[in-house]
């Protein structure tokens, strides 16, 4: 069916915060071979295979991504991790160490990422006052009445959420805090039980398109998971937890459903290479820079920025996005504004996870996969970025860029992942 990209993807949204690439050492299991048996070949609705996404993602892009969020620009992410669940009253929170998020000292954040200016090019340093004046000219005339100045600040707001799929946070609330995600990476904390059922459950159940044969993923009296992977140890040691990956992805275990995931997994892969191989000519203007004061590890970081965007544009076989609300354009319409308010659902319940970290990491993913959709759904206004000058039709905020780049990096990570537990669970006798 024309719509059946778009279905796909909203199943695979649910699944995007559940994988994280490590969880603590467990034994193995007898069902060592069952993960992968259907994830190989070709993904559903796409030409592309999962043997060339391994190739391309495992010994070309990861290293580089990689290096790239290990850098300043990309390291620290502001957000709000104080903002209450607008869906329920409850608002208890995981007191494990381990849910616990460090928030960093002003003064460690590089000064051109607090300030937010950019100043290496004499185009760039007009880039803010344009941007200003631009912002001035849109401004509400003060002489129109209250009640017409409302109307136009409601429309003006409509606009500029209506191609947004995910509810951002407002980082100039005094609550929004910058983190550094190097220091407070996303791994298992042991937030489990019902609130963390609660949380999972209203993203699958509530707000993911899905088959009605297939089974919800937990029992309500169990809350055995999270929006992280969770497990007992016996070991404060980081590294592949081969039972738990078996029970999430065992085909025999989960009834099928393992595959599945694995295969959404590549699928949500996709989807954020190509919008990186589309957002191209926005990253490519001199007067875009990746400020942090430092200007020639800076200069560094956006040659390796556009390496990576041009690799991604070299993937031998993206899909097609257009594809995802093709035919019927009524209908296409319509599953689509469905589509993007599921989405927007899914990013508010973020606010509702009780574990600061995994409310942190859950938060970056959704905007990362929202700012991807963003492009995917904007090509013409990108197309249409001029080469010198600021780009009023199309623009990405720093956190848009942040998690955008963020959201891949676990995603790819997670991709490379996979090949070490084909390599475990194939030696394993």
């Amino acid at each position: 069916m024309a719509a059946g990209s778009g279905l796909l993807l909203l199943r695979a949204v649910g699944f995007a915060v559940l994988l994280l690439p490590v969880v603590p050492r467990g034994p193995p299991s007898v069902a060592e071979r069952r993960c992968f048996c259907q994830v190989t070949g070709h993904l559903d609705d796409c030409t592309c295979d999962v043997e060339t996404i391994d190739a391309f993602n495992n010994y070309k892009l990861f290293p580089r991504l990689n290096e790239l969020l290990e850098s300043d620009y990309f390291r620290y992410y502001k957000v709000n991790l104080k903002k209450p669940c607008p869906f329920w009253n409850d608002n208890s929170h995981c007191g494990i160490r381990d849910c616990a998020v460090k928030p960093c000292p002003s003064d460690e954040v590089p000064d051109g990422i607090r300030s937010g200016s950019y100043k290496y090019s004499e185009e760039a340093s007009n880039l803010a006052e344009e941007c200003e004046e631009a912002k001035r000219l849109g401004a509400v005339d003060g002489s129109l009445s209250k009640e017409t100045q409302q109307a136009v600040l409601r429309w003006s707001r409509h606009d500029d959420s209506s191609d947004s799929f995910c509810e951002a946070d407002d980082i100039s609330s005094p609550d929004a805090e910058y983190v550094d995600l190097l220091l407070n990476p996303e791994r298992y904390t042991g937030y489990k039980g019902p609130d963390a059922w609660k949380i999972w459950n209203s993203i699958y159940e509530e707000n993911c398109f899905k088959p009605q044969n297939v089974k919800r993923p937990l029992a309500s009296g169990r809350g055995e998971s999270s929006v992280s992977l969770s497990d007992t140890w016996s070991e404060k040691k980081w590294g592949p937890n081969v039972t738990e990956f078996q029970q999430r992805f065992d085909e025999v275990i989960t009834r099928g459903e393992g595959p599945r995931r694995l295969k959404n997994l590549y699928f949500l892969y996709l989807i954020e290479l190509r919008a990186l191989s589309k957002v191209l000519p926005f990253f490519e203007r001199p007067a875009f820079q990746l400020y942090t004061g430092n200007k020639s590890h800076d200069a560094e970081m956006k040659n390796l920025l556009l390496e990576i965007l041009h690799l991604a544009k070299s993937f031998p076989l993206h899909f097609d996005e257009n594809s995802f609300f093709a035919g019927n354009k009524k209908e296409a319409a319509k599953l689509k504004e469905e589509f993007r308010l599921h989405f927007k659902n899914i990013s508010k319940i973020m606010d509702c996870v009780g574990c600061f970290k995994c409310r942190l990491w859950g938060k970056l993913q959704t905007q990362g996969l929202g700012t991807a959709l963003k492009i995917l759904f904007s090509e013409s206004l990108i197309e249409k970025i001029p080469e010198s000058g600021p780009s009023y039709g199309f623009q990405l905020t720093r956190q848009e860029i942040v998690a955008l780049f963020n959201a891949f990096g676990r995603i790819s990570t997670s991709v490379r992942e996979l090949e070490n537990f084909r390599n475990i669970l194939q030696n394993m006798r």
